[in-house]
Order: structure tokens, then C-alpha cells, then sequence
């Protein structure tokens, strides 16, 4: 393996885990009203585990109220029942047609307990980027001591990683900051 081949892959392996703790803070609930909190909620159809987006219409039409039209009417159920046994902590209303959530304004402690939560995962994102940039500097080391490379060619990688690590970093914490905002407006 080259020291291109491991830098790109350590790049793709960070740029994963940016998304993955993004998609994390888009499921984290904020007090609006988000689709994206349906997600990881899955319901029985026709013995499969579905997520509801992939079972019915997911809207919007207020800032804290989600409505979810199943397509299959008999589906109302089930989905109402998989929401109040996920960790969302609301329960839905259901007219027959459709299942309306709305999201209460968060009280001021729970708002400081989703920026904990929210800090909590950044830095578990940040400690996974620094394995990447671990195992991508191992891989470094041993080309080196292999002779495949040279001391400045290792040296150089090893600048590279890091200012790779750096904005990586800094690319979590922006996501964390904007999420934090997110969560103590009112």
C-alpha cells in the first residue's frame, strides 16, 4: 500500500465518520419538529422491519408538529405503537388517517442535557478520527520501516495526517456548534 492510498483511505474513513455524527445530531431532538427523529424507528410490515419514512408520508406543517400518512391504513397502529416504544418520549395522536407528533418546547434543563449528549458525541467522533489518524501513521511507520519510504517522505505523511485530522476536527466541532445553537434557541 502507498502513502497515497493510505492517506485517501484515512480521508474516507474520517469523512464517514463526519456523516455518521451529523445524521446522529439530525436525529437528536431539538424541540422542532424533524423527520429525520423517525428514522431508527422501525415498524413490523408484512414481517419486515421498515422504517416508518419507507411506510407513509412524513410532513411538516408546523414547526413542532410532524404527520405521518401511512399508505396502508392498517398500518396506523403499528406505527403509533413503535413510536411510543422508541426513546423519542412523545406520544402520537391518531384520527384514523393519519398520526400527528407534536414536539413540546424542551424545558431549559433538557436543552442542557441534548448539548451534553450532543458534546458526549462529538468528542466520540473526534477520539474516532484520532484512531484513523493512529492507524494511518502505524501503516506510515511501517512503509518506513520497510524501506518503501523515506524518513522525509514519513515525515511529510505524518504533516499531511495531521492537518487532515485537524479539519476533520474542527468540521465536527462546527456540526456540534450549530447543533448546540439549535438546541438553545427558543
Amino acid at each position: 500500500m502507498s502513502v497515497q492510498e493510505i492517506m485517501d483511505s484515512a480521508k474516507d474513513k474520517m469523512t464517514k465518520s463526519i456523516a455518521n455524527y451529523e445524521k446522529n445530531m439530525m436525529a437528536l431532538r431539538a424541540g422542532r419538529a424533524n423527520p429525520q427523529v423517525l428514522d431508527r424507528i422501525t415498524v413490523d410490515y408484512y414481517g419486515t422491519p421498515t422504517p416508518i419514512t419507507q411506510v407513509g408520508g412524513v410532513s411538516s406543517p408546523e414547526p413542532r408538529l410532524l404527520v405521518i400518512s401511512p399508505w396502508d391504513a392498517s398500518l396506523l397502529k403499528p406505527i403509533e405503537k413503535a413510536i411510543q416504544a422508541s426513546d423519542l418520549g412523545i406520544n402520537p395522536t391518531d384520527d384514523g388517517k393519519v398520526i400527528r407528533l407534536v414536539f413540546p418546547m424542551p424545558s431549559e434543563e433538557r436543552r442542557k442535557d441534548l448539548v451534553k449528549q450532543a458534546r458526549k458525541e462529538a468528542e466520540e467522533a473526534k477520539v474516532a478520527v484520532r484512531n484513523i489518524r493512529r492507524d494511518a501513521i502505524e501503516q506510515i511507520k511501517k512503509l518506513k520501516k520497510n524501506s518503501e519510504i523515506t524518513e522525509d517522505d514519513q515525515h511529510e505523511a505524518e504533516d499531511k495526517m495531521q492537518k487532515q485530522t485537524d479539519k476533520a476536527i474542527k468540521d465536527v466541532e462546527s456540526v456540534c456548534a450549530a447543533k448546540e445553537k439549535e438546541i438553545m434557541e427558543i
